[in-house]
């Protein structure tokens, strides 16, 4: 299924749960994993060119391997690259010159824990900015989960039944025909609170209307699945993608990386992503154009 991943990480715990799942990924498909560390922003530019001749990036490359050693045994073809720059460039950069098929992040940024909420999410974070420009699936795992062999069974994707919503939809299904996983489609009515609520007949019959849409526009995407149901609901969004997840004991949840309401390069990783990938308790993947993948599952 994934054939090269790439990997952003630091020698700290705040990367693990991204770390564990990446590695699981690369045991089971045999996969090439690309770990990167991107650091001299902190010092500045000046010092910066001075960490290649310096020995500095060698001396953290060495902290990686062995912070990692334990849970690296068990991938065979690996590498480990310590490089000064820009975190979301050169991230990106690795990320088109092996052709990726998937990079993993974890939700954090290299400030403290109780940032996190505030700051990964907005327009010129480092996750907001590889999420928006990559040219593969970007997978954000933010809880931890067992390590070792994956196994999807539940695929869960969140669509708004707009034009780049397609793109996530497409995804998950060669998702779940390579995994023989049951797919489900979630679609939220989004209710706004500072108005007054609709009549519940109103409700039900804008649902229905939403999921016979759902059924014409995907009818291509579901065929020859194993499963496939359809979710609606109206609410928060978040809270109801995060409630059906639950439900369905969702293994995966897939996501538009932008709206409707946006344009793609003008948008940035959406406050319902966001929520969606800080409290989910499986991963993320944020998509931001239409992928295929590139092999079957063995």
């Amino acid at each position: 299924m994934f054939k090269d991943i790439v990997l952003a990480v630091t020698p700290s715990k705040i990367c693990e749960c991204a770390a564990d799942k990446a590695m699981s990924f690369a045991q089971r498909f045999e996969a090439n994993l690309y770990m990167v560390h991107v650091c001299g922003m902190e010092q500045g530019w000046s010092v910066m060119r001075q960490l290649i001749p310096s020995g500095e990036t060698d001396r953290l490359a060495e902290q990686l391997e062995a912070y990692y050693r334990e849970k690296l045994k068990g991938v065979e073809h690996y590498q480990i690259r310590v490089i000064p720059g820009v975190p979301h460039v050169e991230i990106l950069r690795l990320a088109r010159k092996v052709n990726s098929d998937l990079i993993v992040m974890g939700p954090h940024t290299k400030d403290h824990e109780d940032t996190r909420a505030r700051t990964w999410g907005m327009t010129g974070s480092c996750l907001e900015r590889v999420s928006r420009k990559a040219r593969c699936p970007v997978m954000i795992v933010a809880q931890e989960s067992p390590y070792g062999e994956q196994s999807f069974f539940n695929i869960l994707v969140a669509t708004d039944l707009s034009r780049e919503a397609e793109c996530s939809v497409g995804y998950a299904s060669q998702m779940a025909r390579q995994y023989n996983a049951h797919l489900h489609i979630v679609h939220v009515l989004e209710l706004n609170p500072d108005q007054e609520l609709p009549p519940q007949r109103e409700i039900e019959k804008t649902l229905q209307l939403c999921e016979d849409k759902i059924q014409a526009m995907y009818s291509d995407r579901m065929q020859g699945l194993p499963g496939c149901s359809i979710h609606t609901s109206e609410g928060d969004p978040a809270l109801e993608i995060l409630k059906w997840a639950r439900k369905v004991r969702a293994d995966v949840i897939l996501m538009a990386h932008h709206s409707r309401e946006q344009e793609p390069e003008a948008a940035y990783l959406g406050s319902t992503v966001a929520k969606v990938a800080l409290n989910a308790m499986c991963p993320t993947m944020s998509i931001n154009r239409h992928f295929d993948m590139r092999c079957a599952l063995y």
